[in-house]
């Protein structure tokens, strides 16, 4: 185990917007000096108009006026001093552990700090500050049979080093036997909270994204008010949140508020941008990708599902006589949006349950289910939601995560192994 990269990146980027007769029109630069920026301002500008010649008059409004923005929690000025030797420190807890364990340690350790200045030619200037910290380490033990552990939070001193690599250490030497090869079937579930989020960042796409709801494209069109999943299930999107990474406006300058999305198993809304709200014939929530909207449209970014009454995966496992366990998903694709049916591999830590204890490692499977049919199984929840995100920024950083407990549900549809597809 050691270090194998190191990279600092200091990124100032300007987007220019412009909308012509229902057309949005954008240019980004690095380039701060002026005529660099009248030229951006001038790409944006001709980029909305051969739009609007193109295809006539759009549906987008015009960009809204910004409103009052609300305080949250997100910035942490010891992480937005982005000290290597904090980095340094985590690493070198992280092999310490794979030393005494006798595994070997990969993974990432990553903080950033992020500013974002939204103006308009008639409004004030928005200003929001945000930082972020993240680690997963991924140990492999004997066999090369892998474990999985992650933290995710707004500041540095919210990461346990040690515990992380502690965690996923242990899993991979529980996996160091053979594993156990299973048939395709239904098998009851127990999902770390690291699962959960997959399943809830299908729904976020397949479910919640309005634009394809109002088009007729999304899992809700049809079945807003109506009971989709578990009565055990809430959901928000809460981006105020103690423990999500929290953000006061969205790229279009509209403030964010807590907006349930699901309720005691019933579906209430979907979220908007200024483009899909339009076409709706309602107001946008604050979900915008990028100004004027952007692929594959609105998207929530602060998911919040709340905890049930189980202290732990451990007290979940108990009433399963034969199951799943399951550390996390990976490589999760969505096949049929409109019935969030998705596919994705189990990794890092699959194993049996038998008699409500996890006994043998499993070989890796194929999952192919809906996300909500799977959520309308659950049994129990953990009473202790945390803070779950995969952690890979690419491009311009913007770091979110989802909020959830880990969780039981009664089936899940395995219809394969991971090796074999």
């Amino acid at each position: 185990s050691r270090p194998t990269q190191a990279t600092s990146i200091d990124d100032l980027t300007v987007e220019v917007a412009a909308a012509r007769d229902g057309h949005v029109g954008r240019a980004a630069t690095n380039d701060v000096e002026p005529d660099a920026l009248r030229r951006c301002a001038a790409a944006a500008v001709l980029a909305a108009e051969t739009a609007a010649r193109a295809a006539g008059p759009g549906v987008y409004p015009g960009f809204p006026e910004p409103g009052a923005v609300r305080t949250h929690e997100g910035h942490d000025p010891e992480t937005a001093r982005l000290d290597p030797q904090r980095g340094g420190e985590a690493l070198l807890a992280a092999f310490d552990v794979a030393a005494e364990t006798g595994t070997q340690a990969s993974g990432l350790w990553t903080a950033g700090e992020v500013e974002t200045a939204i103006a308009t030619a008639s409004g004030p200037v928005l200003v929001d500050r945000v930082t972020d910290a993240f680690m997963k380490v991924v140990a492999f033990g004997p066999g090369a049979r892998s474990g999985y552990a992650a933290r995710t939070a707004v500041g540095l001193r919210a990461i346990d080093s040690r515990a992380v690599a502690a965690r996923a250490a242990a899993k991979a030497s529980a996996a160091s036997s053979e594993p156990v090869e299973l048939e395709p079937g239904e098998y009851a579930v127990v999902m770390e909270s690291h699962a959960v989020h997959e399943l809830l960042w299908v729904l976020g796409r397949a479910a919640f994204n309005g634009l394809a709801h109002v088009e007729g494209r999304g899992a809700l069109a049809g079945r807003l008010g109506a009971r989709v999943v578990s009565a055990a299930i809430n959901l928000s999107d809460s981006p105020q949140y103690a423990s999500t990474l929290p953000r006061a406006f969205d790229p279009e300058g509209v403030s964010k508020a807590p907006l349930p999305l699901i309720q005691d198993g019933v579906a209430h809304r979907v979220v908007h941008d200024v483009r899909s709200a339009a076409i709706a014939g309602t107001s946008s929530t604050a979900h915008a990708r990028a100004a004027g909207g952007g692929e594959p449209g609105p998207l929530p970014a602060n998911l919040v599902m709340a905890g049930g009454g189980a202290a732990d995966e451990e007290e979940l496992c108990g009433p399963v006589e034969r199951g799943i366990y399951v550390t996390r998903l990976w490589y999760t694709n969505i096949l049929r949006p409109e019935d969030s049916l998705f596919t994705a591999v189990t990794r890092d830590g699959t194993f049996l349950i038998e008699d409500g204890h996890v006994t043998r490692p499993v070989a890796d499977m194929r999952v192919t289910d809906s996300a909500l049919e799977v959520l309308s199984r659950v049994q129990a929840l953990g009473a202790r939601s945390v803070l779950t995100s995969d952690g890979e920024l690419y491009g311009r950083r913007f770091a979110s995560g989802s909020v959830c407990p880990p969780l039981r549900a009664g089936a899940v549809r395995f219809t394969g192994s991971a090796a074999s597809g």
